[in-house]
């Protein structure tokens, strides 16, 4: 991330890494524990938790973890609500805040990288963009496979063509319907952030593959299928949330369009996908100085996940920070 963090404010401990890793275990027990004396607020930074109803499907934190830990960033927003990364940014400002306020060491948690680029390079004001317009654009472009939406965001936005999907239909929609680049508006228009961040990358390395098809298992034992089915009732087929990994093929199975095993298929191969982005994000995207790396199976992770709250919360010097 850009070297302008370094000069912001205070420091502000984040735990990242791919799906299903193991992170928000980690986090939750490091928050029962404490931080630098202090009891903790997770703050929620995943795209698909934000939305109301979709629990199962999300891996939310469950009532009674809510309970024992306040977190903030989970059920902020309807499910047919488009919800940017500046959004949820500009809500982390707050909750942060009112972390500091209530005297709790605040604790970002979560695997969407955009989330983390928006709150500690900066916000991006978004355009305003025709809702008619963006609609009719969306439908069009929701057809094209993957290589054909990369090959436009080659030609509109070359800087984005490297993204996943929903990033690759953003960057084709502003630049179409605003005439400039997204990549472009991002520099312009981001304003400078208010916190440093330091980095906790949880990873199991080659036992993720196992750990997200145990995942998607126990979701399926827990009542996905349910929890889809009374979505289906009331949530419209277009809505933002169902973009969320593994719904649209548990919707096909609802339906009838392809069998229980095929879609168990189908969830655990565009998860695997959605990790290996994320690998990709965390290893280039993070200033490795302020990366400490865990694996929750090793013997010794609770002492590293200690070693780096106490770190990541220590006053520091100006000297030390810019570094």
């Amino acid at each position: 991330m850009s070297s302008s963090a370094a000069s912001a404010g205070a420091e502000i401990g984040v735990i990242c890494g791919p799906t299903a890793a193991g992170k928000s275990a980690v986090a939750f027990w490091l928050a029962r524990e404490g931080v630098d004396g202090r009891p903790c607020t997770i703050i929620s930074a995943d795209s698909r938790q934000i939305y109301r109803d979709f629990d199962i499907g999300t891996a939310k934190p469950t009532l009674e973890e809510r309970t024992l830990v306040p977190h903030r960033g989970v059920d902020i927003a309807q499910p047919i609500e488009r919800y940017s990364a500046a959004a949820w940014a500009a809500g982390a400002d707050d909750w942060i805040e009112e972390a500091h306020a209530a005297g709790r060491a605040p604790l970002v948690v979560g695997g969407t990288g955009l989330y983390l680029r928006a709150l500690f390079e900066g916000l991006f004001e978004e355009p305003e963009l025709d809702p008619i317009r963006r609609r009719s654009l969306d439908a069009f472009l929701g057809t094209m496979p993957l290589s054909e939406l990369q090959r436009w965001t080659r030609a509109l936005d070359p800087a984005r063509a490297a993204l996943g999907r929903t990033q690759l239909l953003r960057a084709i929609e502003i630049a179409l319907l605003t005439g400039r680049r997204l990549s472009d508006l991002h520099r312009d228009r981001a304003r400078r952030p208010r916190w440093r961040p330091r980095y906790l990358v949880v990873d199991p390395g080659p036992a993720l593959a196992q750990r997200i098809e145990t995942r998607i298992d126990q979701m399926l034992v827990h009542g996905w299928l349910d929890e889809v089915r009374q979505l289906m009732q009331t949530v419209p087929a277009d809505a933002p949330a169902w973009k969320s990994t593994g719904y649209d093929a548990i919707r096909q199975m609802v339906d009838g369009v392809i069998p229980l095993g095929r879609a168990r298929e189908m969830v655990v191969v565009a998860t695997r996908q959605y990790a290996k982005r994320q690998r990709t994000w965390f290893r280039h995207q993070l200033r490795p100085e302020l990366v400490t790396r865990l694996n929750p199976l090793a013997r010794e992770w609770r002492r590293i996940a200690v070693d780096w709250s106490a770190v990541s919360n220590a006053p520091r010097t100006r000297r030390e920070t810019t570094a």
